[in-house]
Protein backbone atom coordinates (compact mmCIF):
# COMPACT_ATOMS: atom_id res chain seq x y z
CA UNK A 1 0.00 0.00 0.00
CA UNK A 2 1.59 3.32 -1.05
CA UNK A 3 1.94 6.18 1.43
CA UNK A 4 -0.80 8.79 1.51
CA UNK A 5 -1.32 12.37 2.65
CA UNK A 6 -4.63 14.14 3.18
CA UNK A 7 -5.09 17.86 3.80
CA UNK A 8 -8.13 19.29 5.61
CA UNK A 9 -8.62 23.03 5.95
CA UNK A 10 -10.03 24.53 9.16
CA UNK A 11 -10.45 28.16 8.10
CA UNK A 12 -6.88 29.54 8.27
CA UNK A 13 -5.31 26.28 9.54
CA UNK A 14 -4.46 23.28 7.35
CA UNK A 15 -4.28 19.81 8.86
CA UNK A 16 -1.88 17.45 7.06
CA UNK A 17 -2.32 13.78 7.98
CA UNK A 18 0.04 11.18 6.56
CA UNK A 19 -0.08 7.40 6.58
CA UNK A 20 2.39 4.68 5.62
CA UNK A 21 1.19 1.57 7.50
CA UNK A 22 2.02 -0.15 9.71
CA UNK A 23 4.58 2.14 11.37
CA UNK A 24 4.54 5.23 9.13
CA UNK A 25 8.12 4.55 8.02
CA UNK A 26 9.85 7.53 6.44
CA UNK A 27 10.51 7.17 2.71
CA UNK A 28 11.31 9.59 -0.14
CA UNK A 29 7.80 9.02 -1.52
CA UNK A 30 6.10 9.86 1.79
CA UNK A 31 8.24 12.94 2.44
CA UNK A 32 7.64 14.15 -1.13
CA UNK A 33 3.88 14.01 -0.51
CA UNK A 34 4.25 15.99 2.72
CA UNK A 35 6.53 18.51 1.01
CA UNK A 36 4.04 18.92 -1.84
CA UNK A 37 1.29 19.63 0.69
CA UNK A 38 3.45 22.23 2.47
CA UNK A 39 4.34 23.89 -0.84
CA UNK A 40 0.63 24.21 -1.63
CA UNK A 41 0.00 25.67 1.83
CA UNK A 42 2.79 28.22 1.34
CA UNK A 43 1.08 29.27 -1.90
CA UNK A 44 -2.39 29.53 -0.33
CA UNK A 45 -2.99 33.02 1.14
CA UNK A 46 -5.95 31.72 3.14
CA UNK A 47 -3.75 29.40 5.25
CA UNK A 48 -1.57 30.88 7.99
CA UNK A 49 -0.42 27.80 9.91
CA UNK A 50 -0.56 24.02 9.56
CA UNK A 51 -0.57 20.86 11.66
CA UNK A 52 1.37 17.72 10.78
CA UNK A 53 -0.08 14.48 12.14
CA UNK A 54 -0.19 10.81 11.26
CA UNK A 55 -2.56 7.88 11.39
CA UNK A 56 -1.96 4.84 13.57
CA UNK A 57 -0.04 4.17 16.79
CA UNK A 58 3.32 5.63 15.68
CA UNK A 59 4.02 9.17 14.52
CA UNK A 60 6.93 7.88 12.40
CA UNK A 61 9.17 4.94 13.33
CA UNK A 62 12.05 6.10 11.13
CA UNK A 63 13.26 4.56 7.90
CA UNK A 64 12.59 0.87 7.30
CA UNK A 65 16.24 -0.20 7.32
CA UNK A 66 15.42 -3.93 7.25
CA UNK A 67 12.36 -4.06 5.02
CA UNK A 68 12.77 -1.30 2.43
CA UNK A 69 14.62 -2.97 -0.45
CA UNK A 70 15.80 0.38 -1.80
CA UNK A 71 17.69 0.92 1.48
CA UNK A 72 18.69 -2.69 2.13
CA UNK A 73 20.31 -2.92 -1.32
CA UNK A 74 24.07 -2.45 -1.62
CA UNK A 75 23.54 1.05 -3.08
CA UNK A 76 20.89 1.86 -0.48
CA UNK A 77 22.55 5.13 0.47
CA UNK A 78 21.10 6.62 -2.74
CA UNK A 79 17.62 6.08 -1.28
CA UNK A 80 18.67 7.73 1.98
CA UNK A 81 20.11 10.62 -0.04
CA UNK A 82 16.74 10.96 -1.78
CA UNK A 83 15.11 11.09 1.65
CA UNK A 84 17.32 14.05 2.56
CA UNK A 85 16.43 15.87 -0.65
CA UNK A 86 12.81 15.85 0.50
CA UNK A 87 13.83 16.77 4.05
CA UNK A 88 15.40 19.94 2.67
CA UNK A 89 12.10 20.85 1.01
CA UNK A 90 10.33 20.49 4.36
CA UNK A 91 12.89 22.68 6.10
CA UNK A 92 12.61 25.46 3.49
CA UNK A 93 8.85 26.00 3.87
CA UNK A 94 7.69 29.50 4.84
CA UNK A 95 4.72 29.09 7.19
CA UNK A 96 4.55 27.85 10.80
CA UNK A 97 3.98 24.15 11.45
CA UNK A 98 2.89 22.29 14.60
CA UNK A 99 3.47 18.52 14.84
CA UNK A 100 1.20 16.17 16.79
CA UNK A 101 3.29 13.29 18.15
CA UNK A 102 1.71 10.03 19.24
CA UNK A 103 3.73 6.89 19.83
CA UNK A 104 7.20 6.61 18.33
CA UNK A 105 9.13 9.46 16.74
CA UNK A 106 12.35 7.55 16.18
CA UNK A 107 15.38 8.11 13.95
CA UNK A 108 14.18 9.77 10.76
CA UNK A 109 10.82 10.11 12.53
CA UNK A 110 12.50 12.30 15.13
CA UNK A 111 14.03 14.28 12.27
CA UNK A 112 10.57 14.74 10.78
CA UNK A 113 9.17 15.89 14.14
CA UNK A 114 11.96 18.47 14.43
CA UNK A 115 11.07 19.94 11.03
CA UNK A 116 8.04 21.47 12.76
CA UNK A 117 8.25 24.73 14.70
CA UNK A 118 6.37 23.24 17.68
CA UNK A 119 5.51 19.75 18.93
CA UNK A 120 2.61 18.45 21.02
CA UNK A 121 3.25 15.09 22.68
CA UNK A 122 0.56 12.57 23.56
CA UNK A 123 0.92 10.48 26.72
CA UNK A 124 2.40 7.56 24.81
CA UNK A 125 4.87 9.60 22.74
CA UNK A 126 8.52 8.53 22.66
CA UNK A 127 11.37 10.48 21.07
CA UNK A 128 14.59 8.68 20.20
CA UNK A 129 17.75 9.20 18.15
CA UNK A 130 18.41 5.45 18.05
CA UNK A 131 21.06 5.36 15.33
CA UNK A 132 23.95 4.12 17.49
CA UNK A 133 21.82 1.15 18.55
CA UNK A 134 21.80 0.25 14.86
CA UNK A 135 25.54 0.78 14.42
CA UNK A 136 24.69 3.83 12.32
CA UNK A 137 25.18 7.62 12.33
CA UNK A 138 22.36 10.12 12.96
CA UNK A 139 20.83 11.61 9.82
CA UNK A 140 18.02 13.93 8.64
CA UNK A 141 20.05 16.90 9.88
CA UNK A 142 19.62 15.81 13.52
CA UNK A 143 23.25 16.61 14.38
CA UNK A 144 22.30 20.23 13.68
CA UNK A 145 18.60 20.52 14.55
CA UNK A 146 18.62 18.54 17.81
CA UNK A 147 21.32 20.52 19.70
CA UNK A 148 19.86 23.74 18.30
CA UNK A 149 16.56 22.83 19.93
CA UNK A 150 17.47 21.18 23.24
CA UNK A 151 21.11 22.14 23.79
CA UNK A 152 24.36 20.32 23.16
CA UNK A 153 24.35 18.20 26.32
CA UNK A 154 20.82 16.79 26.01
CA UNK A 155 21.39 16.24 22.28
CA UNK A 156 24.64 14.39 22.97
CA UNK A 157 22.86 12.16 25.49
CA UNK A 158 20.07 11.31 23.07
CA UNK A 159 22.54 10.68 20.24
CA UNK A 160 24.98 8.51 22.23
CA UNK A 161 22.56 6.62 24.51
CA UNK A 162 19.62 6.07 22.12
CA UNK A 163 17.30 6.64 25.11
CA UNK A 164 13.59 6.84 24.39
CA UNK A 165 12.62 10.19 25.87
CA UNK A 166 9.18 10.32 27.48
CA UNK A 167 6.78 13.29 27.18
CA UNK A 168 7.51 14.86 30.58
CA UNK A 169 11.26 14.89 29.92
CA UNK A 170 10.68 16.08 26.36
CA UNK A 171 8.68 19.01 27.74
CA UNK A 172 11.39 19.89 30.28
CA UNK A 173 14.09 19.79 27.58
CA UNK A 174 12.09 21.80 25.03
CA UNK A 175 11.71 18.83 22.69
CA UNK A 176 7.94 19.09 23.20
CA UNK A 177 6.10 22.38 23.68
CA UNK A 178 2.86 21.04 25.12
CA UNK A 179 1.55 17.74 26.42
CA UNK A 180 -1.88 16.65 25.30
CA UNK A 181 -4.32 16.72 28.21
CA UNK A 182 -5.87 13.54 26.85
CA UNK A 183 -4.07 11.24 24.43
CA UNK A 184 -5.26 13.41 21.53
CA UNK A 185 -2.17 15.32 20.45
CA UNK A 186 -3.80 16.29 17.16
CA UNK A 187 -6.56 18.28 18.86
CA UNK A 188 -4.07 20.17 21.05
CA UNK A 189 -1.87 20.82 17.99
CA UNK A 190 -4.87 22.32 16.19
CA UNK A 191 -5.49 24.60 19.19
CA UNK A 192 -1.86 25.79 19.02
CA UNK A 193 -2.09 26.32 15.27
CA UNK A 194 -5.28 28.34 15.67
CA UNK A 195 -3.55 30.56 18.27
CA UNK A 196 -0.81 31.25 15.73
CA UNK A 197 -3.24 31.71 12.84
CA UNK A 198 -5.15 34.42 14.74
CA UNK A 199 -2.25 36.76 13.96
CA UNK A 200 -1.27 38.81 10.90
CA UNK A 201 -0.23 36.49 8.04
CA UNK A 202 2.56 38.62 6.55
CA UNK A 203 4.03 39.19 10.01
CA UNK A 204 3.93 35.46 10.76
CA UNK A 205 5.97 34.65 7.67
CA UNK A 206 8.42 37.50 8.26
CA UNK A 207 9.00 36.68 11.94
CA UNK A 208 9.39 32.97 11.25
CA UNK A 209 11.95 33.76 8.53
CA UNK A 210 13.97 35.78 11.04
CA UNK A 211 13.75 33.15 13.77
CA UNK A 212 14.76 30.29 11.45
CA UNK A 213 17.48 32.13 9.50
CA UNK A 214 20.24 29.65 8.74
CA UNK A 215 18.24 26.63 9.91
CA UNK A 216 17.76 24.98 6.53
CA UNK A 217 21.28 25.77 5.34
CA UNK A 218 22.80 24.40 8.55
CA UNK A 219 20.70 21.25 8.43
CA UNK A 220 21.53 20.63 4.76
CA UNK A 221 25.25 20.99 5.47
CA UNK A 222 24.85 18.56 8.38
CA UNK A 223 23.01 16.08 6.15
CA UNK A 224 25.93 16.03 3.72
CA UNK A 225 28.30 15.01 6.51
CA UNK A 226 25.76 12.60 8.00
CA UNK A 227 25.27 10.90 4.66
CA UNK A 228 29.04 10.41 4.27
CA UNK A 229 29.33 8.95 7.77
CA UNK A 230 26.31 6.71 7.20
CA UNK A 231 27.76 5.47 3.91
CA UNK A 232 30.94 4.35 5.69
CA UNK A 233 29.11 2.73 8.60
CA UNK A 234 26.57 0.94 6.40
CA UNK A 235 29.43 -1.29 5.16
CA UNK A 236 30.33 -2.52 8.66
CA UNK A 237 29.45 -5.77 10.41
CA UNK A 238 28.19 -3.75 13.38
CA UNK A 239 25.57 -2.06 11.18
CA UNK A 240 24.30 -5.41 9.89
CA UNK A 241 24.20 -6.74 13.46
CA UNK A 242 22.51 -3.61 14.83
CA UNK A 243 19.71 -3.66 12.27
CA UNK A 244 19.20 -7.42 12.70
CA UNK A 245 19.12 -7.18 16.50
CA UNK A 246 16.51 -4.42 16.54
CA UNK A 247 14.17 -6.20 14.17
CA UNK A 248 14.74 -9.57 15.87
CA UNK A 249 14.13 -7.91 19.27
CA UNK A 250 17.35 -9.10 20.91
CA UNK A 251 20.51 -7.59 22.35
CA UNK A 252 23.11 -6.66 19.75
CA UNK A 253 26.51 -8.31 19.75
CA UNK A 254 28.76 -5.56 18.39
CA UNK A 255 32.39 -6.35 17.54
CA UNK A 256 33.73 -2.96 16.48
CA UNK A 257 34.17 -3.88 12.83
Amino acid sequence: MPPSVTVTKHRSVAEIVFANPPYNYASPALLALIADALDAIDADPAIRCSVLASEGKSFCAGADLAGDESIVAEDGMAAIGALYVQAERLLRRRKPLVAAIQGAAIGAGLGLALVADFRVAAAGARFSSNFVRLGFHPGFGLTFTLPRLIGAQHAAWMSLSAERVKPETALAWGLADRLAASNDARMEALVMAQEIAANAPLALVAVRATLTAGLADGAVAAMRNEHAQQTALKRTADYAEGVASVFERREARFIGA
